[in-house]
């Protein structure tokens, strides 16, 4: 028997509140959860120091936060500071917890993260979606989302929100897939098919993976380009910590620029596309290797046993990337490139080939390039830590439904 999914309307991440006296507090209590999350565990008075209220302040809103179930107290701090010592508060490791999900082009993958970041439930499906019909693939998704709310809620957690990443455009709506050509869909309306009873995001998949970049990557800029590459390409851009969206919502496309004009027929109807010469599957071809279920893995096993047809294979791959990145960096000048997803894995072969192509190629001095530690895992962790950040943002909210 499946768990229920239980009601849960959290504030939308990024949320403006009103420049009211309630409007202020909420903001007040978002910096108080934000500073302990960041930094804690953190007494009463060194969050009023962060943020600049005063002790009696903060104590009023991180009193609140408790109640709530948000914050919790560990105790008096360690000893050795000057003056008498004030309880430790922390980010509780029950309560809200952010759904991620992940819809693949041969897997789909569920987690639960709590807001301590930490994941505390998961679940995968491998198996091909290419070419089937959404109504399937998003039965069992609720399926294993369901899975994993049970194990959640073992753990006194409860789905502050769902998540969802997919390989394809999304609307502006959040819930709309316009377009996924790895998939064959076409203006999917997601929200009318997954559970009701969640409030929902829907995005494409670079755009969560470049989120996790940005909140969970080590010395990460806050001005970079994050490659997902798996069997399609994406990119996420990132400005001053923010994503840029573009008008409709679409930017990011980077596997359908074309590197060779002239060159294979793609899936979106262009022709010479990135995803022809780099995507998974391409380099597989390219590479004279059968099609697995851990691609990157039987790719990387080769390559290290010296095999020249996998290293030209790879090669060839990072220079089409590096084709492809370079109008990129010419026309955003990014602080790094970050090559996330599953071909990672195969960063040691690639990123030669890619970085001497994007030094060439480019005007100004040459882009760092670095491999994300998040590997493939970065859209679902994205997606989870996405739903986080809305509790985040709004802690009052979660008050206002209990």
């Amino acid at each position: 028997m499946t768990a229920p999914l239980h009601e849960a309307r959290p504030a939308a991440p990024g949320r403006a509140l009103p420049d009211t006296q309630q409007g202020m507090r909420r903001r007040n209590l978002a910096r108080v959860m934000h500073t302990v999350s960041a930094e804690g565990p953190l007494s009463r008075a060194a969050v009023a120091s962060r943020i600049g209220l005063t002790r009696a302040a903060v104590s009023t809103l991180v009193d609140e936060l408790i109640r709530t179930g948000l914050l919790e107290e560990l105790g008096p701090e360690r000893p050795g500071r000057v003056g008498r010592p004030g309880s430790a508060l922390a980010v509780s490791g029950r309560g809200p917890a952010g759904i991620g999900a992940e819809i693949g082009v041969d897997h789909l993958a569920v987690c639960a993260v709590d807001l301590r970041g930490e994941v505390r439930a998961r679940a995968i499906r491998h198996g091909t979606n290419r070419g089937r019909s959404p109504e399937p693939v998003a039965g069992e998704l609720t399926d294993l989302v369901r899975q994993v709310v049970a194990e959640a809620e073992q753990e006194g957690l409860w789905p502050a929100g769902l998540a969802v990443a997919v390989p394809g455009l999304v609307a502006r709506d959040a819930r709309t897939v316009v377009r996924a050509p790895n998939l064959d869909w076409h203006d999917t309306d997601l929200g009318a098919l997954l559970p009701a009873d969640l409030p929902l995001i829907v995005d494409n998949e670079a755009n969560f993976g470049g989120l996790a970049e940005l909140w969970l990557g080590e010395g990460t800029p806050r001005d970079f380009l994050h490659v997902s590459a798996e069997i399609g390409i994406g990119a996420a851009v990132v400005v001053d910590g923010q994503l840029l969206r573009g008008t409709r919502g679409f930017a990011g496309e980077l596997g359908h620029v074309p590197v060779r004009p002239d060159g294979p027929e793609c899936a979106c109807g262009g022709r010479g596309c990135l995803e022809q010469y780099a995507g998974e599957e391409a380099v597989l071809r390219a590479a004279g290797l059968a099609s697995a279920e851990d691609r990157v893995a039987v790719l990387a096993d080769h390559a290290a046993e010296g095999d020249e047809t996998v290293r030209r294979a790879l090669r060839e791959a990072g220079e089409a990337l590096g084709i492809a990145l370079t109008g990129a960096v010419n026309l955003l000048d990014p602080e790094s490139v970050v090559l996330g997803g599953a071909l990672a894995g195969v960063g040691p072969w690639l990123l030669p080939s890619l970085r001497a192509e994007l030094a060439r190629r480019t005007a100004g001095p040459a882009c760092p390039v670095s491999v994300s530690r998040l590997g493939s895992e970065g859209p679902l962790l994205g997606a989870a830590h996405a739903v986080v950040r809305g509790v985040l943002d709004d802690p009052a909210a979660v008050a206002e439904r209990g």
